[in-house]
């Protein structure tokens, strides 16, 4: 899963469209043609508030957005945003903050007030009522008199506000004012996700990253409806939470990074503050503190977690698998037991992580024994366990959860252990690292990253079926998707951008959307769309020669 293997396995690499020019509309043209343009909506030549004729710009299509929508009917009317518009709320405060999220959103670009209100018609309209649309589906319904967006839980009417974005223009997305018009294309759309769990895990302890870095790849990540957040909090390089009855864990386990440097870690009101800010995009947090490997930070910050009393020095390379704690001690237990503890009253969502991945430097009975120790004490504090899926050879809790990060390539006998605990009940994340590890490169040529896990192109990452992946695992047994992004090589916002994308909305898209949407061909069209609102949002991205990008 990181940096340094004693085996690779390298596998060979294997918009808003570009607007037709519209030709004037000749007089010798039928009523006919007149009345089916104007029907279908399908260009649109508006004069902007101030009396400057506006651009004539086609409104993008309703199935023309990542990730692709459950159903699409397209037709009628488009609804035009303009300087009258109000967005209509629920009287509830959850329906208020998304309001005013989306509003946010379009004030800056259109320069419209677009004061939010629970009275009158027409307009964009946010609501919440019963329906077929689970936890957080959503109907769209868009026409001349407005747009509305229909859902039964407050997520649901969040991930409908992203895809009433991405049916604006990019330059929706942009800080100053912008011409316009603003158009939503008529029709409707209804929506709901294929896998419950949709995830994208930052490693903040190869490098540590602040709290707005961390809230910045948050509203990436909202941007294609993923709903978790894992933080990979401890490794051997740095430990990155204040934990109050061990804190030199923090203060000196975190105060170096891979390649030396400052490192840096969060505060409890740090934590708390991400994990507000993501629940207000509709992402749960999942804490990971790896164990009982990848320790070498926590190990170098108390001596009597090691079996010989001695604590290593603090670790800035990137080899894996040298660290453990040492099992057969009591006060191991003391540790996880008060680290548990106090990240899971910091976490008020459902799961918590305890890696469990390359611990080599631990037999298989010790490893065994660790785990059975250590996942009650996840259940005690409320939270259900989440392990790397070496946890299913050492035996997982009744529902705790496996995230499985193999190869393609990965033994036989591995994908069975894996099937083997899939059959007797435990549910399976998977990040299969030659698939959707976002840290791999793209190219031999790519600067940044690692290639452990071969080169993986835009396509291959995307092209590859999570209900169908592990041989005699049932999609009923696939709790969703997760696109984990490693730092050993990556320290800035830009490293993250660039590794991401284009390959995170395939991760995106693979987890939200129905099997049969699923088409490459179709897929790099909508893909390319997306570059110019990545431009506007200033994300950098990868050009990948596979993707058919609009002209710079």
């Amino acid at each position: 899963m990181r940096a340094t293997r004693t085996t690779r396995t390298t596998r060979p690499t294997r918009l808003t469209r570009p607007t037709r020019p519209v030709r004037p509309i000749r007089l010798t043209r039928t009523l006919g043609a007149l009345l089916l343009v104007a029907a279908t909506g399908a260009f649109t030549m508006g004069v902007a508030s101030a009396g400057h004729a506006e651009p004539r710009r086609a409104a993008t299509p309703l199935d023309q957005v990542i990730p692709a929508p459950a159903s699409v009917k397209a037709g009628g009317t488009p609804y035009r945003i303009t300087s009258g518009t109000r967005i209509r709320v629920d009287d509830s405060p959850e329906v208020r903050r998304i309001g005013t999220y989306l509003a946010d959103i379009l004030r800056p670009s259109t320069g419209y007030r677009l004061p939010l209100t629970t009275q009158g018609d027409g307009g964009i309209r946010l609501r919440l009522a019963k329906g077929p649309f689970g936890a957080e589906g959503y109907r769209l319904d868009s026409g001349a008199e407005g747009v509305t967006i229909t859902a039964q839980e407050p997520a649901g009417l969040f991930h409908g506000v992203q895809t009433l974005r991405q049916l604006l223009p990019a330059a929706v997305e942009k800080k100053s004012v912008q011409p316009g018009p603003w158009l939503v294309a008529g029709g409707t759309i209804q929506d709901r996700p294929r896998f419950a769990y949709r995830g994208a895990m930052l490693d903040v302890a190869r490098h540590f990253f602040t709290v707005e870095q961390v809230k910045r790849y948050i509203d990436e990540l909202a941007l294609y409806k993923i709903n978790k957040l894992h933080l990979h909090l401890s490794d051997d390089q740095g430990w990155r939470i204040a934990v109050d009855s061990w804190p030199r864990l923090a203060t000196y386990g975190g105060s170096t990074q891979v390649g030396g440097g400052p490192g840096g870690h969060y505060t409890k009101a740090d934590y708390q503050e991400i994990v507000r800010y993501a629940a207000s995009r509709h992402l749960e947090v999942v804490p990971e503190i790896d164990m009982p490997g990848h320790t070498n930070a926590a190990l170098a910050s108390y001596a009597e977690l090691n079996c010989d009393g001695v604590a290593p020095p603090l670790y800035t390379g990137t080899k894996v698998g040298f660290s453990s704690l040492c099992v057969n001690k009591e006060i191991t237990y003391d540790f996880v037991d008060d680290v548990i503890r106090e990240v899971a009253a910091l976490t008020p969502g459902r799961h918590l992580h305890i890696g469990g991945d390359e611990a080599h430097s631990t037999s298989p009975e010790d490893y065994a024994a660790f785990m059975n120790r250590v996942q009650p004490v996840v259940a005690r504090y409320g939270k259900t366990v989440i392990g790397w899926h070496q946890l299913t050879g050492a035996g997982p809790a009744k529902g705790a959860l496996a995230q499985y990060w193999g190869l393609d390539s990965t033994s036989a006998a591995e994908k069975a252990q894996v099937a083997r605990a899939a059959r007797n009940g435990t549910k399976l994340i998977l990040s299969p690292a030659d698939r959707v590890y976002l840290d791999m490169k793209y190219t031999k040529d790519t600067p940044l990253g690692l290639a452990w896990a071969g080169y993986v192109e835009v396509q291959r990452s995307y092209d590859w079926n999570p209900g169908g992946y592990l041989p005699d695992v049932p999609e009923s047994a696939v709790l969703g998707v997760e696109a984990p992004l490693w730092t050993e090589t990556l320290s800035t916002s830009a490293h993250l951008d660039t590794m991401a994308f284009p390959r995170l909305p395939g991760a995106a898209e693979l987890g939200w959307s129905p099997a049969a949407t699923h088409d490459w061909d179709t897929y790099k069209v909508r893909l390319a769309a997306q570059a110019p609102r990545w431009d506007a949002l200033g994300i950098g991205y990868y050009r990948s020669p596979q993707v058919p990008w609009p002209a710079a």
